[in-house]
Formats: C-alpha cells, structure tokens, sequence
C-alpha cells in the first residue's frame, strides 16, 4: 500500500509498504481521509520525542472497513467508521473504572516513542482495535469524521470542568482544539467567552464561532482587559489550550479567586508555575488527557449540525501532496488551520 512516511526528522516520503497484518479483534480500514494534526506538526522536527523515524503519523481519521479479523463482532466489511486516537486495554485497572484514556500501557495511533511504535492512518489502510471503533451517522462527511478527534478531545476537557450557565471564561489560544472548545463553552450557556492569541485571523474565526472578545496578545493586557469585563474579580473559569509558560501565566492572573484552569496543550514538557498565586488564591488546576467516551456524543454534535467544521477546514488534498502541506503547517504559513488528506 502506499503511505507517507516520516522518514527522518523533517523529511516525508511516498513508500510502498505492507498492508497491515489484522489481529483477531482488529479490523482493517480503507482510509478516506485523514487530518495532519498540530501535534504530528510539532512532532515532525523531533521537539517532542513521540515521533521518532520512521513512523506512518496520523490519529484523526476515517474510513471504510476493508476486512475484519476472526474474533470481530457487529463490525462488517463495508462499514463507514471512525476511531478513538488512543488504543487500550479493555481489563486495565484505569478502563474498568472509566478512565481508559490513562490505560496503562496505552497507544497512540501514529506515535513513536521510547515506550511504544503504533504505525498510523496516513496510509491507504490501517489496522484497528474494534473496541475503539466508531459507526458514522449518514449525514457525516469523511473530511468532517477526520475532525471528530479534536472535537472528542474538546469536549473531554468540558466534561471535566464545572461549568455553570452564565460563568465567564477565558481560552488561551485560538487553535484546532481552541475553536472547538469555544463552540463548546457556547453551547454549555457560558455569558462571556474571552481568547487571546498572536493570530488575528484566529482570533476573527474565534469571534464568528462563539467568542464574545477576543485579544491579540502582544498588543492587550489580557489580564487586566478580562478584569474590566468582570467588576475585577477576573474569569470564573480558564482554558490552557496551548502548553506554554507565557499562555499559563496570563490564564493564572486572568482568573478570579477560585477559578479552575483545565490544562489541554502540552506543546511544553515542562513550564513555569507561580506557584503562590495559585496556592493564595486556591486555583484549581487540572490536566485533561486525550478522550474518555466523548467520541458519540461529539459525532451527535457534528450530525446535528451544532458543531462548525467546514469553517475550520482549510484544504483537502491528495496524500502525495502531504510532504508540501506538513511544510506549510510548520511554517505556519498565514490562514491555514486544519489540512485533510485523502490516501
């Protein structure tokens, strides 16, 4: 079959290479289309170490089931699937008290890493766990099933944070995952939704998808400019969106006393924490992994037409083209968000 491969640090190529060997609760799927997601960006140049050459990237995709393996129930030749990004184990301590996104010993498609290899979905087929399938409603395009991850990934972080009708929050970044989420936050009855970002472009989409304000960060006092919409007690609520120092920092002091921040982005393995603000003013700060479930509820969300896609969606392109596409996310050229592939 025919795939991209990450081959040496910034360096993608066309190979033929096997078809992937199915296991008996595995299923293999024809892939329709594929998204280049930030982290596989991030990853290509090695900053990250979860993509180490060589190594088929990509996790937000879908397809068409080609064959399954002999122990496969309900799933048949044929069918229009998804899948979760993260492949575990279903009698892990961490599964059976439904938090599978910690499975010990997890995967993720399309990473390379000391701990694990799981060749991904930039390829005309792919191998899959049947446990971690999802059917397609028929309303669902490929190109917007491509994106249901990201959207899972948001709506994890939501599900995690209590929200109340009416709170003020503030989403640092204005990225994939950051749209989603603002979309998200609309639709939990939020009143005020403020972003910062160093894009303006961003930031106009983030303001037409459900931001209320939106700041360009060099330019604004992020801080201060969310106090003044607060009678100066600052956001009842923070999302990290990035996984940087600076982002952290400006979300600590743009909370009120109280506050939570939910931790999504992880570009940084490590960053700075004032640690005494957080402790005096008892802020509430937590990590949200990958996807626990929110896979259906987020395709319910795409069929029912509450979520926008199309508007984030910047390129839909052949997957001989993907080695030009990578280069251009990672040059961050103006105006590109989410780019899809189709094997």
């Amino acid at each position: 079959m025919k795939a991209l491969v990450l081959t040496e640090y910034k360096k993608f190529e066309i190979l033929d290479v096997p078809v992937p060997a199915i296991q008996p609760d595995e299923v293999l799927v024809r892939v329709k289309a594929v998204g280049i997601c930030g982290s596989d960006v991030h990853g290509m140049d090695g900053s990250t170490g979860r993509r180490i050459p060589p190594i088929i990237m990509g996790h937000e995709a879908s397809g068409v089931i080609e064959s399954v393996g002999a122990d496969v129930n309900d799933w048949q030749t044929g069918d229009r699937v998804t899948f979760d990004s993260t492949i575990y184990r279903l009698d892990d301590w961490y599964s059976r008290r439904g938090m599978y996104n910690l499975s010990d010993n997890r995967m993720v498609m399309g990473v390379s890493c000391p701990e694990f290899k799981r060749e991904g979905a930039f390829a005309e087929f792919v191998a899959v766990p049947q446990h971690i399938l999802y059917r397609l409603p028929e309303n669902v395009s490929f190109e917007n099933a491509a994106m249901v991850e990201p959207v899972a990934v948001a709506l994890h972080a939501i599900n995690l944070t209590e929200i109340s009708v009416n709170d003020t929050v503030v989403v640092g970044g204005a990225g994939m995952i950051a749209l989603f989420v603002i979309q998200l936050l609309k639709l939990a009855g939020c009143g005020q939704i403020i972003t910062f970002d160093l894009d303006q472009d961003r930031l106009d989409l983030a303001l037409k998808l459900g931001a209320t304000h939106a700041f360009k960060a060099d330019e604004a006092n992020i801080s201060e400019e969310v106090k003044k919409l607060t009678n100066g007690r600052g956001a009842d609520i923070g999302f990290e969106v990035v996984g940087i120092t600076p982002v952290l920092k400006t979300l600590i002091a743009s909370v009120r006393k109280g506050a939570q921040i939910t931790l999504v982005g992880n570009v940084s393995a490590n960053v700075e924490l004032p640690l005494q603000q957080v402790v005096t003013r008892q802020l509430k700060l937590q990590g949200s992994c990958a996807i626990c479930g929110e896979y259906e509820p987020a395709l319910g969300l795409i069929s029912r037409g509450q979520i926008e896609m199309d508007a984030l969606t910047s390129a839909v392109a052949p997957l001989d083209e993907g080695a030009d596409w990578f280069n251009r996310l990672y040059n961050h050229e103006k105006g590109l968000m989410k780019v899809i592939l189709k094997p």
